[in-house]
């Protein structure tokens, strides 16, 4: 508690407050734009934090990434439109809702079951880092090298879409980590003899590159569906549920909040397979599952709830280990590392200011959203009809400026040019980008590890194998692949167009 308290003073610092508000407003925004995702906007703005003060940097991005579930849910509710891949479930009820004229209720319920998983979420957060940040000093580099060999597993199983197409790109993430000079003997490597290499490729420029500059792209070409929006409520009360309603929503949202935090602390998990695992509990256990895609308050209080629970249990294994749950994570892992600050089981002792800073800021950037998405709905929802042809040049140039001041290097807007162009490609492919990220980020601390222990163990490959741990941890990896290959049946073909179509509107 005196931890938290100490959280809360660094928070209610003028400063470090307007730096959490412009990251849960800016999080808001991202969510109710199509395609702009928070990976996007965090690779953006992440040149912007470099002379920022660390815990005010961290700050702010967490905040888009928790905020961006709050505007997802108002263009999925009232013009079935998901601003972000996990609000793709609640338009199927939420905007059911909305057409029969309970848009406010449909606002109103998924807004406070985020508001109650969100800081449930951060309660817990709060309780379990500590304790396991203890445990994990326990972990040695051969102990933290097959984390990482898992956590690579876990991602490319959950990954959507082809294994093959995740394991390419875990490897292509993993090729980018290596280039530059080795560690140990500072030879360089896959350089082609460029100066600028041999300090290996920056994350600004591949992330803004991948995310960004390839998101402009898609933007230009993408044509645009007029679809009208369904008005909200003029007033407050209007978002009011009627008492069946929050009677049907207390259970779901109950559970949507447990399976959103577990599901959030797997790696390759996130807050996206967390609704899609609560939509389908809430309809296996319901009485009435007919009802479920024509507007069933289940259907919409359970997923939004397992969305913010994921979003802040993704943040454990980050704080308590450096292990990024997700594409996001690892965005946030290489702030961290901007900034000089190694997350972990120590950061608690060292910088205590920064964890429970964050920690806190998840509070009070939950009631920050609560406050600002019910009576602002109908403000953010106009933000749609910026032109694309204003909107795609702007975020280029911030793009281009976010990576040239980074180093004021030219190479490194040249590489983002070119990634973006590569990202592009592989995004018309169907190629899943954050894999990349992850892997770029996890494969440098997996080299430093293994590394590490095999100069313990005099380049003995039997010190993988020599605890409980790592046999854990290998034996879990082997599992995950195997299994990734193994047919299974899949579902009916008239099904199949549905799916696919849920995301890309």
């Amino acid at each position: 508690m005196d931890g938290l308290i100490g959280g809360f003073v660094t928070v209610f610092e003028p400063q470090t407050l307007l730096y959490c508000f412009i990251g849960v407003f800016l999080g808001t925004v991202v969510g109710i734009l199509p395609g702009l995702g928070p990976l996007t906007t965090i690779a953006i703005l992440l040149p912007v934090t470099y002379r920022m003060d660390v815990t005010q940097a961290i700050i702010m991005l967490s905040g888009i990434y928790y905020g961006v579930a709050y505007g997802g849910t108002i263009t999925s509710v009232l013009m079935r439109i998901p601003g972000e891949a996990s609000s793709v479930v609640t338009c199927l009820d939420g905007h059911e809702m909305a057409r029969r004229g309970r848009a406010g209720a449909a606002l109103g319920i998924a807004a406070i079951g985020s508001f109650v998983a969100g800081t449930a979420g951060v309660i817990a957060v709060s309780y379990l880092s500590p304790p396991l940040s203890r445990w994990v000093l326990a972990f040695g580099p051969a102990e933290y090298a097959m984390v990482m060999l898992a956590g690579l597993s876990l991602v490319t199983y959950f990954a959507s879409g082809s294994r093959i197409k995740a394991l390419l790109m875990a490897g292509f993430g993993l090729l980018l980590g290596s280039v530059g000079s080795d560690p140990l003997a500072a030879t360089p490597r896959l350089t082609f003899g460029v100066f600028h290499l041999s300090g290996g490729i920056d994350l600004a420029p591949l992330a803004i590159g991948l995310f960004g500059i390839s998101e402009v792209l898609s933007m230009a070409l993408r044509r645009k569906e007029n679809i009208q929006a369904l008005s909200p409520p003029p007033t407050l009360l209007g978002f009011m549920p009627t008492r069946e309603e929050a009677r049907r929503s207390v259970g779901p949202v109950a559970r949507g909040t447990a399976l959103g935090f577990i599901v959030g602390l797997v790696p390759g998990g996130g807050a996206v397979l967390a609704t899609f695992l609560s939509y389908a509990l809430e309809k296996k256990l319901s009485r009435h599952p007919e009802q479920f895609g024509k507007g069933a308050v289940e259907g919409l209080a359970g997923p939004e709830a397992a969305n913010n629970a994921g979003a802040a249990g993704a943040f454990v294994p980050l704080l308590c280990m450096g292990v990024p749950a997700n594409a996001i994570t690892a965005l946030l892992l290489g702030a961290f590392m901007i900034h000089g600050v190694a997350p972990g089981p120590t950061i608690i002792e060292r910088q205590p200011e920064l964890f429970w800073g964050v920690i806190a800021s998840m509070y009070v950037g939950n009631v920050m959203l609560l406050i600002l998405n019910l009576p602002l709905a109908g403000l953010f929802v106009k933000i749609l009809d910026v032109p694309r042809a204003w909107l795609a040049p702007i975020i280029l140039s911030v793009c281009l400026i976010g990576v040239y001041s980074t180093n004021s290097a030219p190479m490194d807007v040249l590489l983002a040019v070119l990634f973006g162009l590569a990202g592009y490609v592989l995004r018309r492919y169907g190629y899943d980008l954050g894999i990349v990220i992850l892997a770029y980020v996890l494969g440098v601390i997996f080299e430093r590890s293994v590394r590490q222990a095999l100069a313990i163990s005099d380049g003995d490959l039997a010190i993988f194998v020599s605890s409980p741990l790592c046999v854990v941890f290998a034996v879990l990896t082997v599992a995950l692949v195997a299994t990734g290959f193994i047919p299974r049946r899949r579902p009916a073909p008239a099904a199949a167009p549905e799916e696919g179509a849920a995301p890309s509107a």
